[in-house]
């Protein structure tokens, strides 16, 4: 089951904008953890600090939403950066929610140039090393290719 659909935002958008998040984060789910030494884990690259503000200013204001991702843990007591970095269903979850902070829609399902300008603008930020044109050329070579 889509972790997506999980917590209430799936839609076949969500699922290839996450999976095109994590074939670019990632180097194609090669890397858990940040190249040089950053702080950033899981196949989506996630910062300890966007993850805690992630529950901090959205998740724990929403108490359906909080319930449906605690399931997501292997344990309640769990180290939630431990899981971030090795649970890959609570990433995902967790990847989903930094997009549905985003007031504009997501981009339409095919359209991977839109989708990697808006993993640029909303994800990797403006201020990120990475290009919406690395987002293109991994998704073709890691995903289409595989396709």
């Amino acid at each position: 089951m889509p972790i997506a659909l999980i917590i209430g935002a799936d839609s076949p958008a969500a699922e290839e904008l996450l999976l095109g998040t994590a074939v670019q984060e990632s180097l194609a789910f090669k890397y858990r953890n940040q190249q040089r030494g950053g702080p950033a884990v899981s196949y989506f690259q996630i910062e300890p600090n966007t993850h805690n503000d992630v529950w901090t200013n959205f998740i724990d204001y929403r108490p359906k939403l909080k319930e449906k991702v605690l399931s997501l843990l292997t344990n309640k007591s769990a180290d939630k950066i431990n899981e971030l970095e090795y649970n890959d269903k609570y990433a995902a979850a967790i990847a989903r929610i930094i997009y549905m902070r985003v007031p504009s829609p997501l981009p339409p399902i095919g359209n991977i140039e839109k989708q990697a300008n808006y993993w640029k603008a909303h994800y990797n930020t403006p201020l990120g090393k990475g290009k919406p044109s690395e987002y293109i050329e991994k998704w073709n070579k890691y995903v289409l290719e595989v396709k």
